[in-house]
C-alpha cells in the first residue's frame, strides 16, 4: 500500500482529561489531550500544556495538579473547559470539587477517575511545558470497578483526535496485550 505525506501536525487518538489545580487558591480545571503514563514504579504521568494556559501558574505555585478522566456524559463541561481560560473565567464550580491528602491538587467528584499527583518535573519545551507528577492517590467510582481494576468501557472515557478536533469513545475489544501475539513468538 501506497503511504501519503500527512503534514507534521497529525497526532495519534489521545484520552481526554481534565487537569486540575489551585490558582491563587481557587480551583481550575483545563482539558487536556497530551497526557500520558510517564513511568510504572513510582507511578508517574505527564501532561503537556502550552505555556501561554492559566493552568501553569497554578501548577507551578503548588506543585500539585490533579488528572481527572471525564466520561462521555461530561462532554460538553469538559470541552467548555478547553474553551474558557481559567484568566478571565472562574471555572471553580463548573463541578463538584474534592480533595485527597495533597489537599492542594482538586479533583472532580463526576470523573469515574482521579488521579492526585506531586510535580515531580517540568520540562519547558518552545510552546508547552511537559508537567510530570507523582501518583500519590487514585480514586474512583464503584460503578467503574471490576474485580478492584478500572473497566474501560465503564469509565466511557473521551478521545481525541486532530486536526480534525473530534471527540470520540472507546470502541469495541480488539485483543489482548501481550498475549494475541505470542503465536508470533513460538513461530520465531
Amino acid at each position: 500500500m501506497e503511504k501519503n505525506e500527512i503534514g507534521k501536525n497529525f497526532f495519534i487518538p489521545m484520552p481526554v482529561v481534565l487537569v486540575g489545580t489551585q490558582v491563587n487558591g481557587k480551583a481550575n480545571f483545563m482539558a487536556v489531550g497530551w497526557c500520558s503514563r510517564a513511568n510504572g514504579n513510582p507511578p508517574m504521568i505527564l501532561c503537556g500544556i502550552a505555556n501561554s494556559h492559566h493552568t501553569p501558574k497554578g501548577i507551578a505555585e503548588t506543585e500539585t495538579f490533579s488528572v481527572n478522566l471525564p466520561s462521555s456524559a461530561l462532554l460538553e463541561k469538559t470541552d467548555y473547559c478547553g474553551i474558557v481560560s481559567g484568566n478571565t473565567v472562574d471555572k471553580s464550580a463548573v463541578f463538584d470539587v474534592f480533595y485527597g491528602t495533597l489537599k492542594t491538587a482538586p479533583m472532580i467528584r463526576e470523573c469515574p477517575v482521579n488521579l492526585e499527583c506531586r510535580l515531580v518535573q517540568a520540562v519547558p519545551l518552545p510552546t508547552h511545558t511537559v508537567f510530570i507528577g507523582e501518583i500519590v492517590g487514585a480514586y474512583a467510582d464503584e460503578g467503574v470497578l471490576r474485580d478492584g481494576k478500572p473497566d474501560y468501557a465503564a469509565i466511557d472515557p473521551l478521545l481525541l483526535t486532530m486536526p480534525d478536533n473530534r471527540y470520540s469513545r472507546l470502541g469495541e475489544h480488539a485483543g489482548d496485550a501481550w498475549s494475541a501475539g505470542k503465536s508470533l513468538v513460538q513461530r520465531t
